[in-house]
């Protein structure tokens, strides 16, 4: 059984962020600038590119002395793919009946485990990825030789006992790259680097405690954590310590049908688009990489109810009380007859601030947009109170002036919390 079982889809998520972009083609200018997540590179480029990182380290805090702790460091190993022809020659481009092949980077997952005591820490456990050529016939017309170079590092534990009565320690795990000898230039250093790592860390016997939202009494310890490259999040009884910023508990939305390798977009947006694509588009994706091949077969055979429920979906309806919630919709305010925008009022300080009371604006206080200075002090109208599905006060404002009027005729107004407005005689 995957002990990491959980937390696998996520941690398959970070690892493959960003390995290649829609349109998905080798070809394309994106696709040639990859690999920007959690690289390590060999010590040799560090000193080369002071900007990149050749180590990273994960601090987190662990209740319990006698624990078992399991680690495991993930990674994508770079594999350069060269094209052949008939003859073992090195050519641009290769065609067979559904495919084109140009040169490209793909990845080997690489997985490092190692279990540890902490009573027996520190302990630095070495690791080494041996490299490798494989050759793969494309019919009758050439071959993919994939070239992996060997790939080095180690994974340093440590903890320290924390002062206090709460029996917590706090656990460093330090990952870097050893590789010897590493390429001056990026694209060839990356096929020595660690690409995408990250830790995923069990405990039998034990549990470790959230830095983002920790129990009061260890605030002062989460603080004093120091995470460079990675960061910790809780997921389930497991923790993942990620390139990527997470929250506790990190989740993949069920309508996702699999990988798009860009979490940041809209599953649906790449769906229709990668849709869209022409005929000789998709041959080139179909020879970019074995897993742009499968996305483009899951995409083009995507039944309309899968598609229809990347559209969106409602998690969850908060309660809302109404006189008659069977009749009438609570997401209509002209319907609700608990609510009137026009006659609402909410208290500012004293002052009871509603439709026609005069305000000065004072923004700024719950956000930082750079708009806000040019607000500062400027008078207006209050058109409208509005209470949000979640109970937040926005105040509706109409600005003094021809801005006003012309807000007023569009029904665009500027919106405000109520601490933001200074009550006028």
């Amino acid at each position: 059984m995957n002990r990491f079982e959980a937390v696998q889809q996520v941690a398959d998520t970070v690892l493959f962020e960003g390995y290649v972009l829609y349109p998905y083609r080798a070809s394309d200018g994106k696709n040639r600038v990859r690999w920007q997540f959690g690289v390590l590179m060999p010590p040799d480029y560090c000193l080369t590119d002071p900007s990149e990182r050749g180590w990273s380290q994960t601090e987190c805090l662990l209740e319990g002395d006698q624990a078992v702790l399991t680690v495991r460091l993930r990674f994508l190993q770079a594999q350069r793919r060269t094209v052949l022809d008939v003859d073992e020659i090195e050519v641009e481009s290769l065609e067979t009946a559904d495919a084109t092949y140009l040169p490209w980077d793909e990845a080997v997952v690489q997985t490092v485990d190692l279990q540890a005591d902490p009573r027996k820490l520190p302990r630095e456990e070495p690791f080494q990825i041996p490299g490798g050529t494989e050759t793969e016939a494309l019919g009758s017309v050439g071959f993919l030789r994939r070239t992996r170079l060997p790939v080095s590092g180690t994974v340093a534990l440590s903890i320290e006992s924390l002062p206090g009565p709460y029996g917590v320690s706090r656990l460093r795990i330090r990952v870097e790259n050893t590789t010897a000898d590493g390429s001056s230039e990026r694209v060839g250093a990356l096929r020595q680097a660690l690409i995408a790592h990250h830790l995923m860390i069990a405990v039998d016997g034990g549990k470790f405690i959230s830095l983002l939202d920790p129990p009061e009494w260890a605030t002062g310890y989460a603080a004093a954590c120091d995470n460079v490259g990675l960061y910790p999040v809780l997921a389930g009884d497991e923790l993942l310590s990620s390139p990527i910023i997470l929250y506790d508990h990190p989740q993949i939305a069920e309508e996702s049908q699999g990988d798009l390798f860009d979490a940041t977009e809209i599953d649906e947006i790449l769906s229709l688009r990668t849709m869209t694509l022409t005929e000789d588009e998709k041959r080139e994706v179909r020879g970019t990489d074995p897993r742009t091949a499968e996305l483009l077969a899951r995409v083009d055979s995507m039944p309309p109810e899968l598609l229809d429920r990347l559209h969106g979906t409602l998690r969850y309806l908060r309660k809302v009380t109404e006189p008659e919630p069977s009749k009438q919709p609570w997401w209509d305010p002209g319907s609700d007859l608990t609510v009137s925008p026009e006659t609402d009022t909410v208290l500012v300080g004293d002052v009871a601030v509603g439709n026609g009371s005069r305000v000065r604006l004072r923004p700024g206080i719950r956000r930082a947009d750079a708009q806000d200075m040019f607000l500062t002090g400027r008078l207006g109208t209050v058109v409208a109170v509005l209470f949000d599905v979640d109970g937040v006060t926005h105040v509706a404002v109409a600005l003094d002036g021809e801005e006003g009027e012309v807000q007023r005729s569009h029904g665009r107004y500027l919106y405000f919390s109520p601490e933001e407005l200074e009550p006028l005689g």
